[in-house]
């Protein structure tokens, strides 16, 4: 699993993140509508979740591929 998110490219994974972070973007992004939904506790429906965990995807990407690298020294 560590060598599939190394090789996807930071120019393919920063503008899907950012892309999957803001949309939809009108009326209100889906990923800030649902942590205010988690905030007030009304985050109950499995599709809801599901929404959250899906727009969050590409970011956990990231964060993962951002952390193997650091930790293998800064090596690509």
């Amino acid at each position: 699993m560590i060598r599939v998110i190394q090789k996807i490219p930071y120019v393919v994974l920063g503008p899907l993140t950012v892309l999957m972070l803001l949309a939809p973007f009108k009326p209100m992004p889906h990923v800030l509508e649902k942590l205010i939904m988690l905030k007030d506790g009304t985050l109950s429906r499995p599709v809801d979740m599901f929404d959250l965990l899906y727009h969050l995807a590409p970011l956990m990407l990231l964060i993962a591929k951002v952390w193997i690298q650091l930790r293998s020294g800064g090596e690509r």
